[in-house]
């Protein structure tokens, strides 16, 4: 039988997953990658990948589509690595630069914008970061975000601004496949993601991203919802709607 063609993102949040299949015997049957979220859904699109850990914001989008774990990235408040950052308040900014790197990250911003920071600002690709722009917020995802809290006099938390807004927590990313796939398979893939989540210090000990274990245990305690629970079900459900009608007026960058 030929192996699963897994895409896993290759940032902090996703280190138990990553722990937890690479110490499973689900790797004598899957092919695995890491990517930036945007790759990783371009993957499973194209037909390049069967399973991906896949931002949210492109799963309507494909012809077909399972999410296929009780597992997720989510948040229930501050996600720490998914920000606006800006020398500027909120109200004074004209210009927001996108991460390229996530489609709902980039929806996410928007939406906040349009609908509940009510601002009108210009929203552009990031290329690169231009700290002494006036007026400018630079939506940042990942790691970078890290180290973008040091750089910025504002900061403000997409995950908690949406919990503001809408009283629910927010999902980021969840397993998908483009496919059906053996039920077998999917059950002993999920107790993989099971085995990670629950040795999540062992998980730390393998990362090698630069960030250090106090802030990557602290960020884990205090920032990642990994449980796609109805709450986060819902809260993806209302997201679904609002890109939707963000898509419908010809917002979206």
């Amino acid at each position: 039988m030929s192996k699963v063609k897994v895409s896993a993102i290759s940032y902090l949040n996703t280190v138990p997953f990553i722990y937890g299949l690479q110490n499973s015997s689900i790797m004598s049957k899957i092919d695995i990658t890491f990517d930036v979220p945007s790759t990783c859904a371009k993957r499973l699109q194209n037909n390049t990948a069967d399973i991906g850990i896949v931002p949210v914001a492109i799963i309507p989008s494909l012809p077909e589509y399972h999410i296929i774990s009780n597992f997720c990235i989510g948040s229930t408040g501050k996600v720490r690595t998914v920000a606006l950052f800006s020398n500027s308040n909120i109200d004074k900014i004209k210009t927001v630069y996108l991460d390229n790197d996530s489609r709902t990250s980039a929806l996410l911003v928007q939406i906040l914008a349009h609908k509940y920071w009510k601002i009108t600002a210009e929203f552009k690709s990031l290329d690169a970061l231009w700290y002494d722009e006036e007026n400018a917020g630079f939506m940042l995802i990942g790691d970078k975000a890290f180290e973008a809290e040091k750089r910025f006099k504002y900061s403000f938390d997409l995950s908690d601004e949406w919990h503001k807004f809408k009283k629910m927590p927010f999902v980021f990313a969840a397993w998908t496949a483009n496919k059906k796939l053996d039920e077998d398979f999917l059950c002993e893939f999920n107790a993989a993601l099971a085995f990670g989540i629950n040795n999540i210090p062992k998980a730390i000990e393998m990362q090698n991203n630069g960030i250090d274990k106090k802030t990557a245990i602290e960020y884990f305690e205090k920032n990642i919802s990994f449980e796609f629970d109805s709450l986060k079900r819902q809260g993806l459900t209302e997201f679904w709607n609002l890109a939707l009608e963000e898509i419908k007026h010809d917002r979206v960058r």
